[in-house]
């Protein structure tokens, strides 16, 4: 995990406190290929995900919320500044945003502090010393102040391209797919750098993706988009909790779980993680006591078994009650909602093992989940 030097503690990025404010907008427009209609109340705090596939709108509604895109009859409020309207159109310059978009779009001719300091150039109330560092320091990227921008690798200059957008001290960070063009290994480090932006300097951030993986990890609210339309939005833990609205997100379903690490390493160098009251055990992670992280568990690495078994080199076995049975698929696959507590599981058995075991609503099981199929 990044760490960050608390010598900055007291020091506040936020220009304006939009917390309890929310962005309104409203978007329509129609051609021979595509419809768009767009309604929405999102909250400015988080980090929101806009999701959905390639065609779905995402890009389009963070360019109408930017001002790069001008529909007539849109309508646009962000907290109390009126940003669109019938008779109004505040210039995308005029906007307190920062926008970071799928490639960096540095000035490759200029080094990194050169291109910092073209954003520091346009903040709205300057952007002190102090802050300067604090931008660098949250990015990474102090040891890069002086290489040629076109010599950084991909993650690099991604790091760079967050660190001038955050340099124009904006009220809103937009982030269009900034994570697409980087292979996994860059996606994973840039991720951790913008937890950290979100955790040190609680800047809002509306985030494209058509990732799952980046929005279960990322965002705190979704909205989620299919052909120019809301399918769903609202907090991230209540809409995946839609399973239909997963098969429409991802190729396996899933349970996103929210805990808090009790040891980051215990003595077998394993990491342990309390979630509504149960532990959880899963290889070490790269995180420290105490931190509140989430797990994605897919609903394929979860058995289920009618009495807790004796001896088995499954660490994570919890009682649970089944919620619901779904049909069986054509593969011969059925999903079982499992209820552990006051959270949900989603586990994904073969139909001849829920004939098997007699499984029916409101029965006590236990559900065992192998340590290494937990993921951070």
């Amino acid at each position: 995990m990044i760490k960050i030097n608390n010598k900055y503690e007291k020091f506040k990025y936020r220009v304006n406190d939009l917390n309890n404010n929310n962005i309104s907008a409203k978007f329509s427009f129609r051609n021979p290929n595509f419809y768009f209609d767009i309604e929405l109340n999102i909250p400015v705090s988080g980090i929101t995900a806009v999701f959905g596939q390639s065609g779905a709108g995402k890009t389009t509604l963070l360019r109408c919320i930017a001002g790069l895109e001008k529909i007539a009859g849109g309508q646009l409020k962000f907290g109390e500044q009126q940003w669109q309207s019938a008779d109004q159109f505040l210039p995308v310059h005029q906007r307190p945003i920062g926008y970071v978009f799928q490639e960096s779009a540095l000035f490759e001719h200029l080094n990194v502090l050169e291109n910092l300091n073209y954003g520091r150039k346009r903040a709205h109330s300057g952007v002190n010393q102090e802050e300067f560092e604090r931008i660098v320091e949250l990015m990474g990227i102090s040891q890069l102040l002086s290489n040629n921008a076109a010599l950084l690798s991909g993650g690099e200059k991604q790091r760079v391209a967050i660190a001038r957008a955050l340099m124009m001290k904006p009220e809103i960070l937009l982030m269009d797919e900034p994570l697409a063009s980087l292979d996994r290994k860059r996606k994973q480090e840039v991720m951790e750098y913008l937890e950290n932006l979100h955790r040190e300097l609680s800047i809002p951030i509306l985030y494209v993706s058509h990732s799952v993986e980046e929005v279960t990890r990322l965002a705190t609210y979704i909205v989620v988009l299919e052909r120019g339309k809301i399918v769903k939005h609202g907090d991230i833990k209540r809409v995946l909790s839609d399973h239909i609205l997963q098969d429409m997100m991802a190729d396996e379903p899933f349970t996103l779980l929210f805990g808090q690490v009790i040891s980051a390493c215990n003595e077998y160098c394993l990491t342990e993680v309390k979630i509504d009251g149960h532990t959880i055990y899963m290889p070490r992670q790269n995180v420290s006591d105490e931190q509140l992280i989430r797990l994605h568990l897919n609903a394929r690495d979860i058995s289920i078994t009618l009495q807790k078994p004796q001896q088995t080199s499954v660490l994570n076995v919890f009682e649970c009650q089944v919620i619901e049975i779904g049909d069986a698929t054509g593969n011969g696959q059925c999903m079982v909602r499992l209820s552990l507590n006051n959270t949900e599981l989603l586990a994904k058995i073969s139909d001849y093992s829920r004939v098997i075991l007699n499984l029916r609503p409101a029965q006590k099981v236990f559900a065992q989940i192998k340590a290494v199929s937990v993921v951070q």
